[in-house]
């Protein structure tokens, strides 16, 4: 088998074409987007990679460029297995989540992809393959906008193709909340898929509170209604609120997951390939779920996880995010009939712009 030869990190802030907004991380501007790019011995090459909100990054690519290297160079690289638990202990002591954790998973990410390439096989079918269209929602980072801007966005990715959308919620006063979800209903009809994400705004008797009022509106799921590290808390808005709940996208390790599912805290698990530990860690938390007859959906990284989902029988949404990379990768996602397809090219099949991105390195 090949060795790594050579680890390249990269960081770059992406500038958002609109301000986005949620009610935990206020006004997004721009986010920050780390690269790694891992050759072997015979010259293949895999790319990985993790983003932030805008903080942080600088951490998460220095972990990259002096931590990591000497923990896998001279590691046979279809190892991923071994590389990912030498990497997860050698880290440990340090950093068991935050920085270290999105540093492994874009790693991970890499030497999958290198792994896929090296098969000549697209990622999908190397994890086991199930079905390469996946469905898919827009998910908006909209809380602030107002309730005719919000109904236009939502036009505007009718018109891309999705048959299923999230919106945002966790306004000062939940009587806005209902409002906006009511005339998100109104606008999209009975039966079109709603989400609604709360991005940990509430206490866990604000949230019941919320998602007893949003139960006339059938949401699919309420993401996020309260802080991630509380996993009672999460049961209790299961068992009272009426509402299914998704949640997991800050949770940073399998056994984390673990935790919410055994304790029934969780309807969907949403794990983000770009800091739960790479696609090892994703693949091990989607069949965790599947043990429990949960269905799993994801967030970010839509380019990515569209492949992970595909080779996953219990996948449910894939959410295309609103950080997209549409401008500096060759092959943007496709949606037929609100469903991504996972391409067909080996590897993960992205390719990127790294002309365009090197002008936006800090």
């Amino acid at each position: 088998m090949p060795r790594i030869a050579s680890i390249e990190s990269g960081l770059y802030r992406i500038p958002l074409p609109v301000t986005l907004s949620d009610s935990t991380h206020g006004e997004i501007a721009a986010f920050e987007l780390i690269t790694c790019r891992i050759r072997d011995a015979d010259g293949a090459e895999g790319v990985g990679y993790t983003y932030t909100v805008g903080r942080n990054g600088g951490a998460v690519a220095d972990i990259l460029k002096r931590e990591i290297p000497p923990l896998v160079e001279g590691c046979e690289a279809d190892d991923t297995e071994a590389i990912w638990h030498h990497v997860w202990w050698g880290l440990h002591y340090g950093g068991r989540g935050g920085p270290a954790v999105l540093a492994l998973s874009a790693l991970d990410i890499a030497l999958w992809d290198l792994k896929a390439r090296r098969a000549k096989l697209p990622l999908y079918q190397l994890l086991g393959g199930f079905d390469s269209r996946v469905p898919c929602y827009a998910g908006g980072i909209d809380l602030d906008l107002s309730v005719e801007a919000l109904l236009a966005q939502t036009d505007g990715n009718l018109a891309k193709g999705f048959r299923a959308i999230k919106m945002k919620v966790g306004r000062p006063d939940l009587k806005s909340d209902v409002a906006r979800v009511a005339a998100m209903r109104q606008h999209l009809g009975d039966s079109f898929p709603l989400m609604a994400d709360a991005n940990m705004k509430w206490t866990v008797e604000d949230a019941i509170r919320a998602a007893r009022a949003f139960v006339p509106y059938d949401l699919t799921w309420l993401e996020e209604p309260i802080i991630p590290d509380d996993v009672a808390g999460h049961a209790r808005i299961m068992q009272a609120g009426g509402v299914p709940i998704a949640a997991g996208e800050n949770l940073r390790s399998l056994w984390e997951f673990k935790n919410y599912i055994a304790a029934g805290a969780v309807s969907y698990p949403e794990p983000d390939v770009t800091n739960c530990g790479g696609v090892t860690a994703f693949m091990k938390i989607a069949r965790l779920a599947e043990a429990f007859n949960l269905p799993v959906t994801s967030h970010g990284a839509h380019d990515v996880t569209v492949h992970l989902l595909a080779a996953c029988p219990n996948r449910s949404y894939l959410e295309a995010h609103g950080f997209g990379l549409d401008k500096y990768i060759e092959h943007p996602l496709v949606l037929e009939d609100g469903k991504a397809v996972a391409p067909s090219r080996p590897g993960h099949g992205i390719g990127f712009d790294w002309t365009g991105l090197a002008k936006l390195a800090p």
